[in-house]
């Protein structure tokens, strides 16, 4: 049996014991295109040849692009991994000049893109950069297609060397540089050698939920440039599991349907947004049928794990489960049984409401500097918790430093930040690394994440406020669809909201009011800012007199990405969005 301790070893292992005909399958032109174990690695080895051939050593940089996931990014990570060389992803959302910053500072110097638009960037800056040249997944007119390193590669006179340089990369040696997206200033480098990954990939397995035995499917669509996804793509290589690429991000109620997942990770902005389209559909129910799902609901939102509701609670769910949430499931292809998520709170609602309706949702947390699992939660062994991120993994400890900040230890932590020893330090008290979180843990040894150590601040009257707490519950409003709490040494606490324009408009619609449905309209009207201060009443009635939002002012864009507001996992960028919206804000204090 293959000892596991490098990254390339899990598609070894899967080829000895599970050898897959479907281990990777994207969708092509509409079909549904398998790649077996075997052809996986035949051409990740090609890669590895042509690779070689094309003058790659030891520690040189690939860098790889895709605004999606697919089978040729899996193919091109070993590919360059079992030669010693790292693969370095990049956020296919981000800037031309963040592509050219992340290239120059990870030394790349070859690139592979997945199609056209991230072509375009590169090559606006590739002149500026050490990269040789690129390559495409997609056919580029004016760009070379990947497909030319199997050709480079088919005379496999050169394996042997692959063989040597393979059996030289220690677990030790450095894997991959992820450039985290940072809410300020440059993106950092967080280095991540073999073992990093692979011990917290082995940690984290036995917390999969994966069905006892048959084929097991997962749909892939959050970006794999991303820790918390590539690290679930080696978790299902070593389990053995068919992984699906969804096509985009909403197609995935399509691709559900045609391939039913057993299961599949999120970030809880999706699963909100999920959450809204399906409340929607509701509103737009008569009669007997949206008072039944309405009770439905109603009846998830009180759900309680391992049966603790009772017989009556459980009876009523059987009822809501056939007439109602049983269509939920099947607009996820039927078979969806669990979903993990990570990456942001997750609304304790939400994970009520998909439990009750048959599809849980373990909440994890992590850092990409943790390679990146921390904790997460499992339904069974009793590791469940509503409102927790679960119990940490074997071999990760997990210290609350005095002043209430998560101190991480293990093998799992990074080897630093790439070319800036200073900052690695300032983030490191012996073993232990800072991760800027605040948390607790409960008498049972649950994990509970309370908010960003830098993110809490005082009011002028000494107050402490922490912002994600108000954020998250105010979140929960169908009406609202981002929100940023304010009042940094202000008076008091405040908020910039981005109203959720899709909701608004079928709220204007059903309830006939005289109001335009444009984002700006919407955002001015009176009706609607009465209607979004009544959902601020409510959620200020689950806080403190000195927490409660006093006042807010709504947007009129959407908050996104490419508008500078987001990071590319969603994250805000409060200064950011601050210094955007300062007239709002000198409204709010000034005005």
């Amino acid at each position: 049996m293959i000892e596991i301790t490098r990254l390339f070893d899990f598609a070894y292992y899967q080829l000895e014991t599970h050898n897959l005909d479907a281990a990777l399958v994207t969708k092509y032109d509409g079909e549904w295109v398998k790649t077996s174990t075997k052809k996986y690695l035949d051409k990740a080895n090609a890669v590895s040849r042509a690779l070689l051939k094309m003058g790659v050593k030891k520690n040189d940089k690939i860098a790889v692009i895709s605004s999606t996931n697919r089978t040729e990014w899996n193919i091109m990570d070993i590919g360059v991994l079992q030669i010693g060389a790292q693969n370095i992803p990049i956020y296919p959302t981000i800037s031309a000049e963040d592509y050219e910053y992340v290239l120059n500072h990870s030394e790349a110097i070859y690139c592979f893109v997945s199609d056209e638009e991230v072509y375009e960037k590169v090559k606006k800056v590739k002149s500026n950069t050490k990269v040789k040249e690129v390559y495409s997944f997609d056919h580029i007119d004016g760009c070379k297609h990947y497909s030319e390193l199997f050709e480079h590669g088919k005379d496999d006179s050169n394996q042997s060397e692959v063989e040597a340089r393979k059996d030289a990369v220690q677990p030790d040696d450095l894997a991959t540089i992820i450039y985290t997206s940072g809410t300020t200033g440059k993106p950092k480098g967080v280095m991540l050698s073999h073992w990093n990954i692979t011990s917290n990939v082995l940690d984290s397995s036995p917390r999969v939920p994966l069905p006892p035995s048959g084929e097991t499917r997962v749909l892939s669509f959050l970006p794999i440039c991303h820790i918390f996804e590539r690290v679930l793509i080696y978790v299902y290589q070593y389990a053995g599991t068919s992984i699906y690429f969804a096509e985009a991000l909403d197609k995935i109620g399509d691709n559900a349907k045609e391939i039913n997942p057993h299961l599949m990770s999120v970030v809880p902005r999706l699963l909100e947004k999920v959450f809204d389209k399906i409340m929607l559909k509701g509103e737009d129910l008569t009669g007997i049928k949206k008072a039944l799902f309405f009770w439905a609901v109603r009846l998830g939102e009180q759900w309680e794990p391992y049966g603790a509701n009772g017989g009556w609670y459980n009876f009523k769910l059987k009822i809501a489960n056939k007439l109602i949430f049983s269509k939920w499931r099947e607009a996820l292809g039927g078979e969806l049984t669990t979903m993990v998520s990570g990456s942001a709170a997750l609304q304790p609602r939400l994970s009520r409401v998909f439990a009750a309706a048959g599809m849980q949702v373990m909440e994890g947390y992590g850092l990409t500097e943790t390679s990146p699992v921390v904790s997460v939660g499992l339904y069974r062994d009793n590791m469940y918790k509503v409102g927790t991120v679960g119990k940490p993994i074997d071999n990760v400890e997990v210290k609350i430093a005095d002043d209430g900040e998560l101190l991480i230890k293990g093998p799992n932590v990074m080897q630093g930040y790439y070319k800036d020893p200073e900052k690695t330090a300032s983030v490191m008290t012996g073993d232990f690394f800072h991760t800027g979180d605040k948390g607790e843990i409960d008498a049972d040894g649950f994990l509970k994440i309370t908010g960003r150590k830098k993110e809490m601040f005082k009011t002028s009257g000494g107050k402490y406020i922490i912002p994600t707490l108000l954020e998250n519950d105010l979140k929960q409003s169908l009406f609202i669809e981002q929100v940023m709490v304010i009042g940094e040494g202000e008076k008091m606490p405040a908020a910039l909201i981005q109203p959720n324009f899709e909701f608004i408009r079928d709220w204007i619609e059903h309830k006939e009011h005289n109001i335009g449905t444009t984002e700006e309209e919407i955002a001015s009207s009176e009706k609607v800012i009465k209607r979004i201060q009544k959902e601020v009443n409510k959620y200020n009635a689950r806080f403190g007199k000195w927490e409660q939002i006093k006042r807010f002012e709504l947007t009129s864009d959407v908050w996104s990405i490419d508008g500078g507001h987001l990071t590319p996992t969603m994250k805000m960028k409060r200064d950011v969005i601050k210094g955007i919206y300062k007239d709002l804000y000198e409204k709010i204090y000034r005005g």
